[in-house]
């Protein structure tokens, strides 16, 4: 049987690690400020995506990891750790 879901549950893998460069962002980024900033990338989520996002409680496609990337100026491999 397959597994959608990471060893502890969550629905990705990159959640906590989008909240962490969220908050070390200068100044702090806001939730509605990330959805806003994924939406002008093509990427139509909100804010409380945005939240379901980093609890791990939604999945991510990739063409939602490759905007994040760019938006937080990092590699996929440092967003997948």
């Amino acid at each position: 049987m397959f597994k959608n879901k990471s060893n502890d549950g969550k629905n990705n893998i990159c959640g906590k690690k989008i909240y962490e460069l969220r908050c070390a962002s200068k100044p702090k980024m806001s939730q509605r400020v990330l959805a806003e900033m994924l939406q002008l990338n093509g990427i139509d989520v909100d804010k409380n995506a945005v939240q379901r996002m980093e609890s791990g409680q939604r999945f991510i496609t990739d063409i939602e990891i490759v905007a994040l990337c760019k938006i937080f100026k990092v590699s996929f491999e440092e967003l997948l750790k």
